[in-house]
């Protein structure tokens, strides 16, 4: 697998080397599409520059850029990223984890999904002692993160109001939802963090794996087999902290719940890839 990096402006990528992440860095200032070229075919990074670029949401585009221009007080001296987060991880992963949408002071400031705020603390802290991430913080882009077999994305890509996106704009974004999910071809497991996400997949698995529409309730715990020998859907708790202040979701919970994942799928022959026959 490759890393992905940004060498000159007008930028291009370029393939480094064998490592464990896609997508580490971004420029800031504003992506003109039509200035970018590509020395690697790499779709998963095709749909990165569609989702930093997205528009389709007028009152995403309007709160995540106020957001970004007005700022919280402890933040006031750092510049936000305020546009489409993408995901983020290992390109062959085993495990796809998937989110509500970036917040408005963390993954919305820093550009990188679960990263900056007290959610993306209480559950990379539990990818780390669960075996998936090289260190216990996400702090921002650049601090040394890596995913090791699991990449992380969202259901929603730009922060909503009150953390609550409608249903045009779930489905605004659900085609990059889908488009990754065939992309990420090693996948043998994915968890939906809450029930927005669990629905979200709920919804478009069986366009990517086949199969019927599911009425499995969320429950923290559930396991859902997708399509025919397509990858298990499990659900959690979303790591808010409503939720992990409260106790319903403690780390020790959804440390054992990743570990049980680890389980379900270590050792599993190789399968169809999404789209291909058994």
């Amino acid at each position: 697998m490759s890393v992905i990096e940004w060498v000159t402006d007008p930028p291009f990528y370029t393939v480094r080397s064998p490592a464990v992440s896609i997508g580490e860095e971004v420029p800031g200032g504003t992506l003109s599409l039509d200035r970018l070229r590509w020395s690697v075919p790499d779709s998963l990074e095709q749909v990165r520059r569609e989702v930093i670029a997205c528009t389709r949401c007028p009152r995403l585009v309007t709160y995540r850029a106020r957001v970004a221009q007005e700022r919280k007080k402890e933040f006031r001296d750092q510049e936000y990223w305020g546009r489409g987060v993408p995901g983020f991880g290992d390109p062959r992963a085993r495990l796809v984890v998937v989110g509500l949408a970036p917040a408005a002071h963390g993954s919305n400031r820093t550009g990188r999904v679960f990263t900056g705020d007290r959610s993306a603390a209480f559950l990379v802290r539990a990818f780390y002692e669960a075996g998936y991430a090289n260190q216990p913080t996400s702090l921002a882009r650049g601090d040394g993160l890596h995913y090791t077999d699991l990449y992380l994305t969202a259901a929603v890509r730009c922060a909503p109001p009150g953390n609550h996106p409608n249903p045009n704009e779930r489905a605004n974004c659900q085609p990059f939802l889908e488009r990754e999910l065939r992309l990420m071809t090693e996948t043998r497991a994915i968890l939906a963090l809450g029930g927005f996400a669990w629905d979200s997949l709920v919804k478009v698995a069986p366009g990517v794996f086949g199969g019927s529409p599911s009425s499995v309730p969320f429950a923290h715990g559930a396991c859902l087999p997708l399509g025919s020998g397509g990858p298990l859907l499990w659900a959690s708790y979303h790591p808010s902290p409503q939720n992990t202040n409260t106790g319903k979701l403690t780390r020790p919970m959804l440390v054992d719940l990743l570990r049980r994942i680890r389980a379900s799928y270590e050792g599993r022959g190789a399968r169809a890839r999404p789209g291909e026959g058994s």
